[in-house]
């Protein structure tokens, strides 16, 4: 086993014991999660199934980034928050629950806004981007800051009672984002779920596929 890969103490044994009993994990593939660090972007509707999953999983080093506060109307469908923490950052409030979730893993915050300027540099800390953001310009910017830093991006989107899963792993030769959609829609053509709405458990499905993936 190549030394770069974390040891499992005997309590995380027990904890992943029914995924280390799957042929296709084995204790070598739980290594691997402990030693990956993942980056979700976005505390929110799909940030928060996938950031739940992929903590219980072992991923060893788990990223939020986020800049927004919790809201009552969050609490719908983003489970990384309660009652309790209306009001304050969502970071804060994803890095409580998470470190109460799994305390075997490192939970890193960031607690800004991913911008041009700071994008490419966050997404070379990590070994995979997960793309939890509600609007095109963040989706377009995550998409070209994975492809400069040579990161796979999982994408996820929803809209009403219908959503989205892939992945875009140009480094590995395969399409990216904008591959598929060159420029994004009109401004105002497309509502968000503030406008349109959507199904709190459908945030549910995806972020858990963007998991999977």
């Amino acid at each position: 086993m190549p030394e770069s890969l974390s040891a499992l103490s005997p309590a995380e044994l027990a904890r992943y014991s029914r995924q280390i009993v799957l042929e296709q994990i084995g204790l070598a593939g739980q290594q691997k999660l402990a030693a990956a660090r993942v980056l979700v972007i976005g505390a929110g509707g799909l940030g928060s199934p996938a950031a739940l999953y992929l903590a219980v999983a072992g991923v060893g080093t788990l990223g939020i980034a986020d800049f927004d506060r919790v809201e009552a109307h969050n609490l719908q469908r983003q489970l990384l928050h309660d009652d309790a923490t209306v009001g304050t950052s969502k970071v804060t409030s994803a890095v409580r629950r998470l470190r109460a979730t799994n305390p075997h893993i490192r939970i890193v915050p960031h607690e800004f806004a991913v911008t041009p300027q700071n994008a490419i540099a966050l997404f070379r800390n990590y070994d995979v981007i997960v793309d939890g953001t509600d609007n095109f310009g963040s989706r377009y910017l995550n998409n070209d800051a994975a492809f400069f830093a040579d990161r796979p991006l999982v994408y996820g989107s929803v809209f009403k009672f219908e959503g989205q899963v892939a992945v875009f792993d140009s480094a590995a030769g395969g399409p990216c984002y904008r591959c598929l959609f060159p420029e994004p829609p009109a401004a105002g053509s497309v509502p968000g779920c503030g406008e349109a709405g959507v199904l709190g458990a459908l945030c549910g499905v995806i972020g858990s596929l963007q998991a999977m993936e």
